[in-house]
């Protein structure tokens, strides 16, 4: 089940977007208006609930993140993006890097 998180998000959420993968959660962050979408099989499907909702395409980052260690990943085929740079699977700009940790410690971390 993939969820948009604006607000810190409850135990409840974390267990609904841990229904597919069990221990990891795949992510879409939007840097820009600080939200996720989480939860699903792909990050594809995050991406595109955040497209629905508003987001812009250039704003949205891949990533996972592990509940039971507070690990967050930074690799998705969402992040391959010649035109903006990324050129790998894994977010380079350290910036954004900082920017997506920041934003899944906000809505996800230590729930």
């Amino acid at each position: 089940m993939i969820i948009i998180i604006r607000n810190r998000a409850t135990p409840e959420q974390i267990e609904q977007m841990l229904e597919e993968q069990k221990f990891y959660i795949k992510l879409a962050v939007d840097i820009e208006r600080r939200i996720l979408a989480g939860g699903g099989e792909m990050h594809y499907f995050c991406e595109q609930a955040l497209l629905e909702d508003g987001s812009l395409q250039k704003n949205i980052w891949g990533a996972g993140f592990m509940p039971i260690t507070q690990k967050i990943s930074y690799d998705s085929l969402i992040n391959i993006r010649p035109s903006q740079g990324n050129r790998s699977m894994e977010i380079l700009d350290a910036t954004i890097r900082e920017i997506v940790a920041q934003i899944i410690t906000e809505l996800l971390g230590n729930v």
